[in-house]
């Protein structure tokens, strides 16, 4: 008797622990149930086919019976399926051979092994069906801000949790560097993408994609939402600076006015969700020369040579202009490649007044190691001029050069026009 009371409170432990299980439909549920049962009551009398299983979640219960066709005494081939006469009556006295005897079926009886096989399809059934729920709930929203609740703060990545308590995934990449999290802080991202290996969905956020820009600029600019403006382009340099590049279909509109706000009242809210992330707001156009030439902005640009087979410009600047193109550490000129989808290099004009007998770099061998010669005539700089004409960053960046290395390149050219 011991042992049947120890099997009982297991069986309804197993049946409440799944009951609520969230993001599951309780016809689904019922189904699932069911099926769980079946699978154990097969595997225990080989078969299921006369079995009712009633499954009644919103009460917490459930209920087995067995159906059995009377067979006269001693002629019982299938326990399973047949019972004598004899056992029959002692259920109920009148019945009769050929009749059927529906008889519920205590699960507890079955034995532990029965409840834990229970338990192990149930477990592996309801986690297939949440996976599945997950994957599908957040597969079509891909390109969304969400905001979702920190959980957990690894050195890889933020664990955090939506409001019904599914799992979502900030990695280091994604996390714009000014941010820092905390427990239980509700944090804001885009749905970057959704990975499903193994039927293990893993939904992973991002709040450094151009795409969480672009959303988040729709939810200031109603004229965005109304689709009066189009964002054409976006690049960032999460927490530093961005470019995006507008467009309205209405003369009466001005894009970027209305991006920006009345004193920047509307991107501001933008810039402190971005960690002060700097926004250029500009004006797209089909016109790439035009395009390149907003693009660098602040700098004022003299002329742009395009090779538009190999998306390609060369944009030449008066020398006081050139520093404010490149930009701290590269960035504007970062920015407006990608935002243009170019390589740009910029070259400082040279004026008549200026212009003296230029030197072939291989004449500075002497001075020069010959493979550092080599790496700025890999960039198209043949000669003294170019590269004294040329941006020292540009230099850095695509020659791979180490600065001190461009530094003293520099000196010894200049120092040969100062002579």
């Amino acid at each position: 008797m011991a042992k049947k009371e120890e099997l009982g409170p297991s069986m309804i432990e197993t049946f409440q622990e799944f009951k609520e299980t969230k993001n599951i439909d309780r016809t689904t549920l019922v189904s699932v149930l069911e099926e769980s049962f079946r699978n154990v009551i097969a595997k225990i009398f080989g078969s299921d086919e006369n079995f009712d299983v009633i499954v009644n979640p919103d009460k917490g219960d459930f209920e087995i019976h067995r159906n059995r066709i009377v067979v006269a005494n001693g002629e019982v081939q299938d326990e399973n399926k047949e019972i004598s006469l004899k056992d029959a009556q002692k259920i109920e006295p009148d019945y009769e051979i050929g009749e059927e005897v529906s008889e519920e079926v205590n699960f507890s009886k079955f034995g532990r092994r029965a409840i834990l096989n229970l338990r192990q399809t149930l477990a592996s059934k309801i986690l297939e069906l949440e996976h599945d729920s997950l994957y599908n709930k957040y597969k079509d929203r891909v390109g969304q801000v969400m905001s979702a609740e920190v959980y957990q703060v690894w050195k890889r990545e933020v664990l955090l949790v939506d409001d019904e308590g599914n799992e979502l995934h900030l990695p280091k990449s994604e996390q714009i560097p000014g941010d820092n999290y905390r427990k239980g802080e509700t944090v804001k991202a885009v749905i970057l993408r959704v990975d499903n290996e193994n039927n293990n969905p893993r939904i992973i956020l991002s709040r450094t994609a151009p795409v969480f820009l672009e959303r988040l600029l729709e939810a200031e600019v109603p004229e965005i939402a109304d689709g009066l403006i189009t964002i054409r382009r976006v690049a960032r340099m999460p927490g530093d600076r961005a470019k995006v590049a507008v467009e309205s279909y209405d003369d009466r509109i001005d894009p970027v006015g209305a991006c920006v706000g009345v004193k920047g009242s509307r991107v501001h809210g933008i810039v402190h969700e971005l960690c002060n992330e700097n926004i250029d707001v500009i004006n797209y156009s089909n016109n790439v020369q035009l395009f390149i030439q907003r693009a660098l902005s602040p700098a004022k640009v003299t002329s742009i040579t395009l090779d538009e087979e190999n998306h390609k410009a060369e944009v030449y600047l008066q020398p006081e202009e050139v520093s404010l193109a490149i930009g701290r550490g590269g960035m504007n000129i970062k920015l407006a490649s990608m935002l243009t989808e170019y390589t740009i290099d910029v070259f400082r004009v040279v004026n008549e007044g200026e212009v003296d007998e230029d030197i072939y770099l291989d004449e500075f061998s002497d001075e020069i190691d010959q493979w550092v010669i080599d790496a700025i005539k890999a960039i198209g700089l043949d000669t003294a001029k170019a590269v004294l004409n040329a941006p020292r960053e540009m230099l850095i960046e695509k020659a791979d050069l180490e600065e001190e290395t461009v530094d003293n390149v520099l000196a010894v050219l200049r120092a040969e026009f100062e002579q």
